[in-house]
């Protein structure tokens, strides 16, 4: 089961990050998303355990609570919809069939 946890201290690492979750059961991976440009935490994250009862204790334990002095949400990660679209946006036409002058 994946996991997103949102309101992370910017300090926190990876591997205090795993070991936290790790008091739950086993975790598969875990990833803290990072600026592309500074390469600072961006307060949210990714984790993966293979064992649903684990993950959904962790989540029920640890949604809400304080985690050195934020308070973080957890819950079960939502699929990224996939639009199947170019993605591209920006001006759209008109897809009327009368033409107008």
């Amino acid at each position: 089961m994946k996991i997103f946890i949102t309101g992370l201290p910017l300090e926190v690492g990876e591997d205090e990050l795993t070991a936290v979750f790790g008091d739950f059961g086993q975790v598969k991976s875990l990833r803290i998303i990072k600026d592309r440009e500074t390469g600072q935490s961006r307060g949210f994250g990714f984790v993966e355990m293979p064992v649903e009862e684990e993950a959904k204790e962790a989540i029920k334990r640890m949604n809400g609570g304080d985690y050195n002095g934020n308070r973080i949400k957890v819950a079960e990660a939502q699929e990224k919809p996939n639009t199947g679209g170019n993605g591209g946006g920006g001006f759209k036409r008109n897809n009327r069939t009368e033409k107008s002058y």
